[in-house]
């Protein structure tokens, strides 16, 4: 829906049901921020809009631009019309995704690293029984089985105080398998307790850092519950973000899903200058659930982190580096 006028805006918090939300014909909000509503109304809608329960785009504020007013309490803003229209189109394609999305970035932002992640993961097994998911399991292209590769997963080298952990999986573009998450929970719970490991590194072998989670175990979990039960246990983002002070990751190529949401976490984050960075998990009819609400919304807040999963778009390393996704860029 558009809110196009201040009656407008005064009957719809009025009525509960005429409410947007992602069971509406049009599955969020557009607030145009150009036009500046008495200093009443705009405090009631700053109460009212991060309640709806869908996507609230703020119009005529940049992507990333510092947001001041109404426009703070938005789930992200656009320039133009032109800007909004892809991002409209995916929320109307996946209406229940971005519903979640933006109540778990709404609800994370100032909670501790732990609940938040929680949260996350929650919401994140609440939407793998959802029919957006469900139908794109029931869909999907059949998937090469990845082929094996010798030596560990996660080839770890210690020299005195220091140690590096690569990721040795390039021909499944390092992908985060079970086993390459196991590997990595492994080695960094071992570094978090060893007070004599000072300096950590990661990296990654082959074309990129990683493409994220493993497709192909997409779905293969016996259901959400133990699904969240294991995030609980061993999630590689976590361990990382416990020691975190200590460790510096090193990235190029691409960096997707969970292939930035993990090491989002590090203290220090180098990225390699042909690196980018793309959230693909709305087209999966998922939100990202490998700590990325976290780690990526904490390092350029949760409206950049929203444009990036509503857009899907790549982000370059240039961006990353403006925004603060990256800290240090390599040539």
């Amino acid at each position: 829906m558009r809110l196009t006028d201040h009656d407008q805006a005064g009957a719809w918090m009025r009525d509960p049901a005429t409410t947007p939300g992602a069971l509406s014909e049009t599955p969020y909000l557009l607030l145009d921020l150009r036009d500046t509503p008495p200093p009443a109304l705009a405090s009631a809608l700053a109460a009212w809009l991060p309640t709806l329960p869908c996507a609230v785009i703020g119009l005529g504020v940049a992507t990333g631009e510092a947001a001041t007013g109404l426009a703070k309490v938005c789930d992200l803003t656009v320039a133009s019309e032109a800007e909004a229209a892809p991002l409209i189109d995916n929320i109307v394609r996946w209406p229940l995704a971005s519903m979640v999305l933006v109540q778990v970035l709404r609800a994370i932002e100032n909670l501790p690293l732990v609940a938040a992640l929680q949260v996350e993961s929650l919401a994140y097994g609440c939407l793998q029984q959802g029919a957006e998911f469900r139908q794109w399991l029931a869909t999907r292209a059949p998937i090469a089985t990845p082929p094996a590769e010798a030596g560990p997963a996660v080839d770890t080298r210690r020299d005195g105080d220091q140690v590096q952990l690569i990721l040795n999986r390039p021909l499944q573009h390092n992908a985060m398998s079970v086993e390459m998450r196991d590997a990595l929970v492994e080695a960094l719970q071992w570094i978090r307790i060893d007070d004599s490991v000072t300096r950590v590194r990661i990296s990654a072998r082959g074309r990129c850092f990683s493409t994220g989670g493993e497709l192909a175990e997409f779905g293969s979990t016996p259901d959400p519950a133990t699904a969240h039960a294991v995030r609980s246990l061993a999630l590689p983002g976590r361990e990382l973000a416990l020691c975190a002070d200590r460790v510096s990751v090193e990235v190029h190529g691409a960096c997707i899903g969970s292939g930035i949401e993990f090491p989002a976490f590090a203290g220090e984050l180098i990225a390699h200058a042909d690196s980018h960075f793309q959230l693909p998990e709305l087209r999966y009819g998922l939100i990202p659930g490998a700590g990325g609400c976290v780690s990526i919304g904490r390092r350029i807040g949760r409206q950049r982190c929203a444009w990036m999963v509503l857009s899907g778009k790549r982000v370059s390393a240039q961006k990353a580096k403006q925004w603060g996704l990256v800290d240090r860029l390599l040539p």
